[in-house]
């Protein structure tokens, strides 16, 4: 079954052309909510949909954002941009996602999640969370499977060319920033062959500025904070290249490609207060402490490549798949600041407002020369995350009287490997004897700065620091001495993933029943190479193991009447855990502090079941509410080790464990339609609202330092918030089609402080709510003015410890308005 987008499935008008005849055909909200209620009645399976309208147009900025409109789905924002999405409380790295049926590797070194912001919408022809899996699915997410479907010229009735540009101004930073895209679809050889490209590019500067204190907090009192300034650039392309070859009604071959790079070029200018001289600071104290200006800039690459083929085929009363992809992740980041640090102490340093510190600092704070340099680092990274396929399915539909059945078999081969390989440099004053290691050149900030002040809402930071003239320091000074062998090689690893699946389902019909039944087995093989590192001391360390897990599935169906639905699922799924907890590296930083990666984690296994009804409204319109339950097992988390084992000596020893289970429980509940039943002008209102609420616990353990002995505490799962809601309300009349957005989540964790123990260390998202407003104007035949205003609120993003008074981070975007002109010219 198919959960419907709140935005309608197609948020702005678009403009699609019928070959035969050249007429206009305008397609909007109400045509692509019209097309998804349609298409549910298809599904075996619980899935959500986002499709984009006819000319593969979605107002969001990337494919995380779109998503945070279906039931159940919630987006993490980076910056003030959607990044990463939770399915049904479940964290991004929990879940999987797919572009034309090929795995979607993660560029980033540690994840498995996969960061959507490197899709851009414009190129995006549906989007699909899967809720249950089915047995010829793989079984890799917990809370969803994500697929992302690229524009096929066979989705289109003729011919396609979609040109659009736009510009967007963030009031952050009062910077404009351009996009354009291009889409092309056409068919050949009397309509056997279609051929789609599209080509997507955005340039987007602005500014966040953000205060956090880490979770320095000791009861009510501070003992550090820092304000930042951030400038990111950011800049996606991509393009999608679908050929299509159709000869009879029996056969049809496929050839998908996709590409896409996103780069995010960043400067982050900072104060920060440590190292205060009565430890800690009550608000409105003042005292002595350590003050230092750092920058970090660093320009990071990340790029994601897809090619599937595939063909379908029809033997006699035999259905014949056969599929082979492969894709490539990568995340480059050449040699980079990583932190460029002036140091100086001063006196009558305090705060005011624990939520969002304020600093309380003397003017010499702000005065470059009282600052002298103290280090400087700098690091490279290139992580590669390769996955590819080969699967062969088989299947046949059997009808005899009354009794519709279906049978289908087949295997999967995967092969997955992680690599990553981490570089750093340090220069500072302790790496001589002579005390002149930084050579002939300035030491103090204000032979670093630029002359103007940082433009800083929540208060003042000072001069800018230029990055140039601080590479310009360096430039001249070896390398090989200042190389940190440790930190350099802890964090490389090589990681390969193996499985091999295979399956049988079946599904029998009578009436109003339908129920499919089946199983899939998926045999893994798991080999890594890392490194032990004391000292200077690099020893090499690897590990293997392989495991075999059987995968049961029973879902149904049961017609009340033409209009209503009830379904039921039993499913069961499985997931690796992430790969920063499988690298085998360990870090012995002294003899009683050490980090300890564990390359023997159980993978997390959930049982989930899944009950609800829904009900079609005429044409346009559907509700339907959901219940599910999710029993996980080896839920991995942090740990720390001390106390036990070949760690009975040491303070800390922190690592990764299986908890022995987790639960994950909820209700969505979700209606939209279009209110065609009230008079003029009421009769272009389209409505949609849905909800989640959901809960969670999942027990731990660690080492009690106090008590001498490990003990054990229930906390929430991380990303879970309890409830999710997104309201809708459209109107689409004549020419005019428009929008108004909310998307709400309550508090969610994040992360456990350091004693994973402790409660009042937790750390805590706040509640969050977005309102964005999108409008589209069919100016004439085929020409479309859109405008798209996001966050409207100006909401704030913000992170507490313990209790909501208590920062951990603070950070504020503004607003963002684009003005778009798209042309169909065919």
């Amino acid at each position: 079954m198919r959960h419907l987008a709140l935005p309608a499935l197609g948020l702005l008008a678009a403009t699609g052309v019928h070959a035969a005849d050249q007429t206009i055909v305008v397609t909007g909200q109400r045509v692509s909510l019209a097309r998804a209620i349609a298409a549910q009645e298809k599904a075996d399976n619980i899935v959500s949909v986002v499709s984009s309208d006819d000319i593969g147009g979605l107002p969001d900025k990337n494919a995380a954002e779109a998503l945070a409109r279906l039931p159940g789905v919630a987006v993490q924002r980076d910056q003030g941009e959607g990044r990463y999405v939770t399915v049904r409380g479940l964290d991004a790295d929990l879940n999987a996602v797919t572009i034309n049926g090929a795995l979607v590797p993660s560029p980033e070194a540690t994840r498995r999640a996969v960061a959507l912001d490197v899709l851009p919408a414009g190129l995006i022809r549906t989007l699909e969370v899967t809720k249950t899996l089915t047995p010829d699915q793989d079984a890799n997410s917990l809370g969803g499977s994500v697929e992302v479907k690229t524009l096929s010229a066979f989705d289109l009735p003729g011919s396609l060319l979609s040109v659009g540009a736009g510009a967007s101004r963030d009031t952050n930073t009062d910077q404009t920033s351009p996009s354009a895209n291009v889409l092309w679809a056409q068919r050949f050889a009397d309509g056997k062959l279609g051929v789609a490209a599209g080509l997507s590019g955005e340039k987007r500067k602005f500014g966040s500025d953000n205060v956090e204190t880490g979770g320095a907090w000791n009861g009510n009192r501070l003992a550090g904070f820092e304000l930042r300034d951030y400038l990111p650039v950011r800049e996606r392309y991509a393009a999608a290249l679908n050929l299509d070859w159709r000869p009879d009604a029996a056969q049809s071959y496929a050839l998908r490609s996709f590409v896409s790079r996103f780069s995010d070029d960043e400067v982050r200018d900072r104060l920060t207060v440590s190292n205060i001289k009565t430890d800690d600071l009550a608000e409105g104290q003042t005292a002595g402490a350590r003050v230092e200006r750092r920058l970090r800039q660093r320009k990071y690459t990340q790029e994601i490549r897809s090619l599937t083929a595939s063909s379908d085929v029809r033997l006699d009363a035999w259905r014949l798949h056969a599929e082979a992809a492969a894709s490539r992740a990568t995340d480059d980041t050449p040699e980079s600041i990583n932190d460029a640090r002036f140091r100086g102490s001063f006196t009558g340093i305090g705060f005011t407002n624990t939520m969002a510190p304020r600093l309380i600092a003397p003017a010499a704070v702000f005065d470059p020369a009282n600052y002298t340099l103290n280090a400087i680092t700098l690091q490279q990274r290139y992580s590669e995350d390769r996955a590819k396929h080969v699967r062969l399915d088989l299947g046949r539909d059997i009808e005899s009287g009354d009794w519709r059945t279906a049978v289908k078999f087949g295997a999967k081969a995967s092969r997955r490997d992680k690599d990553n390989d981490t570089n750093q440099w340090a220069y500072n004053s302790s790496k001589t004897s002579s005390g002149n290691y930084w050579g002939a050149g300035p030491t103090t900030l204000a032979g670093f700065v630029r002359g103007d002040s940082l433009d800083y809402a929540l208060g003042k930071i000072g001069q800018a620091i230029d990055p140039a003239a601080v590479r310009a320091r360096i430039a001249a000074l070896p390398r090989a001495g200042a190389q940190l062998a440790a930190e350099s090689a802890l964090n490389d690893f090589a990681m390969s993933e193996d499985i091999d699946a295979a399956y049988v389902q079946g599904t029998v019909a009578r009436g109003d029943w339908s129920v499919l039944a089946g199983v899939r087995g998926e045999r893994t093989r798991f080999d890594a190479l890392g490194a032990q590192v004391n000292g200077t001391a690099v020893t090499p360390r690897q590990a293997s193991r392989s495991y075999t897990n059987w995968l049961p599935t029973v879902q149904a169906r049961f017609d009340l009447d033409r209009s209503t639905s009830v379904r039921a699922a039993w499913s069961n799924a499985v997931v690796r855990a992430n790969f920063s907890q499988l690298a085998p590296g360990i870090s012995l930083a002294s003899t009683t502090e050490a980090t300890i990666g564990n390359p023997d984690l159980a993978p997390l296994k959930s049982h989930n079941l899944d009950l609800g009804i829904e009900r079609v409204l005429g044409n346009d319109g559907t509700m339907s509410a959901y219940v599910f339950h999710k029993d996980i097992s080896n839920f991995t988390y942090a740990t720390n080790l001390a106390g036990s084992g070949r760690w009975a000596g040491y303070t800390t020893a922190t690592s990764y464990a299986n908890g022995d289970s987790a639960k994950v429980k909820g209700i969505e509940l979700s209606w939209q339609q279009s209110l065609r039943m009230l008079p003029a002008p009421f009769n272009g209102l389209l409505v949609g609202v849905n909800g989640a609420f959901t809960s969670s616990d999942a027990r731990i353990d660690s080492f009690d330092a106090a008590a001498g002995k490990r003990a054990t505490r229930t906390i929430r799962m991380p990303g879970q918030s309890n409830r999710m809601a997104n309201l809708m309300v459209g109107y689409e009349m004549g020419p005019i089609s428009t929008r108004l957005a909310v998307n709400y989540k309550s508090p969610y964790l994040l992360e456990l402080g350091d004693d994973v123990l402790d409660a009042s260390g937790d750390r805590i998202v706040d509640t969050q709510k977005q309102v964005d407003l999108s409008f589209a104007w069919q100016v004439a035949k085929g020409w479309q003015l859109t405008f798209e205003a996001a966050n409207l609120n100006n909401e704030k993003y913000y992170v507490y410890q313990g209790v909501k008074a208590h920062n951990v981070q603070y950070e504020q975007y503004g607003r963002t308005y684009k003005i778009g002109l798209k042309a169909s010219l065919f």
